[in-house]
């Protein structure tokens, strides 16, 4: 009976399961769908970070603000010191209503109160929106990298299994050792996807409700800050 000689180290180089390994033996195809995803992975988990300190940062900066606000200081003593420093999104949008307010009451015997407060709202409205534009940042690609991700991972799958059967026909072998490799790899790329996804959904969801909260938390001072505005400048 007549035995085939196995070659050994290609053997052993089927056999290895590592991460590098699986990577390095991967089709050209799964190699770029892998590269696209663990970059995709660590830009996700760098805008992560990179929201956590700052919207930590900002809600400190807020209560910060409201303190100073609310302490009885005047608002021109408020106005020259946050307008020295560099600004929070809350101080942004005390500092934009207050040139408004500044530029208003300069000209002031030119129109009525109605007119200035009016546009006093106006913006505060546009400087909450621009602040929250900038909040909203790179938001886009975390939910862009959980909604396609894994479907990315799973066409990398889909392209790795049609080469283990490709791999069958070919050998006509339906051995472990011929299957094993093509489907690891596969299954390393949804694993990729599904790594990439997870945690930028997560981090999205989590994101979009501190984005809301904070936006509310503007609109309350904005609201709150023109009834002051207007009751300073009917008092004269």
């Amino acid at each position: 009976m007549e035995t085939v000689a196995l070659d050994t180290p290609a053997l052993a180089a089927a056999a290895d399961f590592s991460l590098w390994a699986l990577f390095i033996r991967a089709d050209i195809v799964v190699k770029l769908v892998m590269i696209g995803l663990i970059f995709s992975s660590v830009w996700s988990w760098a805008i992560i970070f990179e929201k956590t300190f700052l919207f930590r940062r900002i809600d400190k900066a807020a209560e910060d603000f409201e303190q100073q606000f609310w302490s009885g200081d005047s608002l021109q003593n408020l106005y020259r010191k946050v307008n020295s420093g560099r600004p929070d999104p809350m101080s942004g949008v005390f500092i934009a209503a207050m040139r408004e307010f500044a530029r208003g009451e300069t000209g002031k015997k030119n129109q009525n109160n109605d007119n200035l407060i009016r546009r006093v709202e106006r913006t505060l409205t546009s400087a909450v929106a621009r602040e929250m534009g900038l909040l909203e940042r790179r938001m886009l690609f975390l939910a862009t990298v959980g909604a396609v991700a894994p479907f990315i991972g799973l066409f990398g799958t889909v392209w790795g299994i049609m080469n283990s059967f490709q791999a069958i026909a070919m050998t006509r072998d339906t051995n472990l050792a011929v299957v094993a490799p093509g489907i690891a790899e596969a299954l390393f790329a949804t694993g990729l996807g599904l790594l990439a996804a997870i945690p930028a959904v997560i981090a999205y969801n989590k994101f979009s409700h501190d984005l809301t909260r904070f936006g509310a938390r503007l609109d309350l001072f904005a609201d709150d800050f023109a009834v002051l505005l207007a009751r300073q400048s009917d008092n004269g």
